[in-house]
């Protein structure tokens, strides 16, 4: 992978930070992008670059594409990892939040995406790595904007990896289930704030002890995600998408071959909702 060049965005901890640190001890030239360039320290000590990105800015997304381009000529990998759960009742969460929870998870993500797809096809090869979660694939109640996002990003992604097909650059979806990172933290924070009193208050209070509990234990380690990552841009022929870490692949399972009915009564008794 020597001379390899990859961009990795929400590189500033959990799974971005262990996905830039795999590419570098791969051989990969790395870019790590996040709005907190000063927690990159990992990623820029083992060798690795940092640059600021605002996936709701878009001279932000420009400039950060354009800083790679400019010093690389090119892009190899692209690791679209950037994203955050913002719980409550869908009644409950202001639009204005609901917007910026597709603006990150989706809209920014799709713009890096359109800027990096035009170096990739001149290329004739590259691969474009987008993290989804089994969010993307199930539901839970008081996560409806998220969940919204990632089935979002799973059909984008399904579309775009059909476009892309003739011009050499694959498009594979990764499918994180319980990780032990910061998102639990702020989805439990932001449920709270938003449904923890009111009519949502007890499904709100049984969901937030799940959320809280999520990084910890039983959760996987990120690395797992970044292993995974490194398999399917090593493969010759990688699946379309790969489910890892805690509870991904049951979960994504049952929802596939349970009924609807079903699967909420599954849902309900784990969330205690």
């Amino acid at each position: 992978m020597t001379g390899k060049v990859a961009l990795v965005t929400s590189a500033s901890s959990g799974i971005g930070t262990e996905m830039a640190l795999a590419l570098i001890a791969r051989g990969f030239t790395v870019y790590g992008a996040a709005r907190r360039v000063d927690r990159m320290k990992a990623v820029v000590d083992h060798g690795g670059h940092a640059l600021p990105l605002d996936l709701t800015d878009e001279q932000s997304i420009a400039a950060c594409l354009a800083a790679v381009l400019r010093a690389e000529g090119r892009l190899d990998v692209l690791v679209n990892n950037a994203g955050y759960g913002s719980y409550g009742a869908i009644e409950e969460v202001p639009l204005e939040e609901a917007r910026r929870q597709f603006e990150v998870n989706m809209f920014g993500l799709a713009r890096v995406t359109q800027l990096a797809l035009p170096v990739m096809r001149k290329q004739g090869s590259g691969h474009v790595v987008n993290v989804s979660s089994m969010g993307g694939k199930i539901f839970t109640p008081l996560g409806g904007w998220y969940h919204a996002t990632k089935h979002a990003l799973e059909g984008c992604s399904d579309a775009l990896r059909l476009e892309f097909s003739p011009f050499g650059t694959r498009v594979i979806i990764i499918e994180p289930g319980a990780i032990a990172t910061e998102w639990g933290g702020i989805a439990h924070e932001s449920l709270l704030a938003i449904s923890g009193e009111g009519p949502y208050r007890a499904q709100a209070q049984a969901f937030a002890r799940l959320l809280a509990s999520s990084g910890g234990k039983n959760a996987s380690h990120p690395r797992v995600v970044a292993r995974t990552v490194l398999r399917a841009i090593s493969a010759r022929r990688p699946r379309a998408r790969y489910a890892v870490g805690a509870g991904a692949v049951p979960f994504i399972l049952a929802r596939r071959l349970l009924s609807d009915r079903a699967f909420d009564g599954l849902v309900k008794r784990i969330v205690g909702a």
